[in-house]
């Protein structure tokens, strides 16, 4: 049975028809704005319907960046775009006129699922997701079923707090993981450090055109691999701040396979090697147990399309 998968941004969604084995055979983008959820609603079912009408769908699925409801027909709160307790499942499909699931998605646990069934997990049967974007997001799978706690809201790890009184969070706290395991901590400590050290940034800020304020991830990522000193020390850092709070995670979960998602991955093994060392320098009863594999994700900016779509299925 052919699905269709939509993946919830703040300015644009993807959505794509996806068959059994997670391919995706046809897709198409829509514009959005963020404050104004009827357009939402309304660019989600015009692309629901173009689709449909040249593939037989039995299902969709919507992955939304933000708390889903437990029977998945609700956005709880999303921090991007204006949901609150808003029924988005009915919405959409009053406005498709299908007869068919509509079922709602956290989107990390959407692209989390897309990694097991189709990618890098593909033959695990527990693993721990980390998107490293925006901000830090996660999946946990355990003995091949996806976790979703009793309220709908498991996996925020990137607000598991581990620096008491540190960088002062979104979620309203202070001191989250995802303030210093993303890629928005990554770009602060760039351009914090072109102004404290402008002779080692000068390559960086040469990428950024001249000015610090303007550098990006990927220019941290280009000049690291070119040989930048300061870039390499840059994913260094960001690299033992996901390898020492996946260790954390481990002590309570223990996964067989963890897979990182996100920009960042374009780093490789600049990233990867601090990662698994820092990983492993944190593992409780490390000699006496195995080690957590950690790979990168495989499945792209196309894992919350396959992930919803294939959830909504089941």
């Amino acid at each position: 049975m052919h699905a269709i998968g939509v993946d919830i941004g703040g300015t644009k969604i993807a959505v794509g028809v996806v068959d059994e084995a997670g391919r995706i055979l046809a897709k198409v983008r829509r514009d959005t704005a963020a404050d104004d959820v009827a357009s939402i609603d309304r660019a989600i079912a015009d692309a629901c319907v173009e689709l449909a009408k040249e593939h037989e769908v039995g299902a969709i699925g919507l992955a939304a960046a933000g708390f889903v409801s437990p029977d998945r027909t609700s956005v709880l709160f999303a921090p991007n775009i204006a949901w609150r307790e808003y029924p988005l499942a009915q919405k959409v499909r009053d406005l498709v006129g299908l007869d068919v699931p509509v079922v709602v998605e956290n989107d990390a646990n959407a692209a989390g699922w897309a990694e097991f069934r189709f990618g890098a997990a593909r033959s695990a049967t527990d693993m721990l997701l980390l998107t490293i974007g925006t901000g830090l997001g996660g999946a946990v799978v355990v003995d091949r079923e996806l976790v979703r706690g009793k309220w709908g809201v498991a996996a925020e790890v990137g607000h598991m707090r581990v620096v008491p009184g540190g960088h002062y969070c979104g979620c309203g706290h202070e001191g989250c993981w995802e303030q210093y395991a993303s890629g928005t901590a990554l770009v602060r400590d760039a351009r914090q450090a072109a102004t404290a050290y402008p002779d080692r940034a000068r390559r960086l800020v040469e990428l950024a055109g001249g000015d610090a304020a303007d550098i990006t991830g990927p220019q941290i990522t280009q000049a690291a691999q070119a040989g930048d000193a300061l870039s390499i020390e840059l994913l260094a850092t960001l690299g033992r701040w996901i390898g020492e709070g996946a260790a954390s995670v481990a002590a309570l979960l223990d996964p067989e396979l963890i897979v990182l998602g996100g920009g960042v991955g374009a780093a490789g093994d600049l990233l990867l090697t601090p990662v698994r060392k820092a990983y492993e320098s944190e593992l409780s009863a490390l000699g006496h147990r195995p080690v957590a594999q950690i790979e990168l994700a495989q499945q792209g900016n196309e894992a919350g399309i396959i992930g919803a779509a294939d959830l909504a299925r089941r």
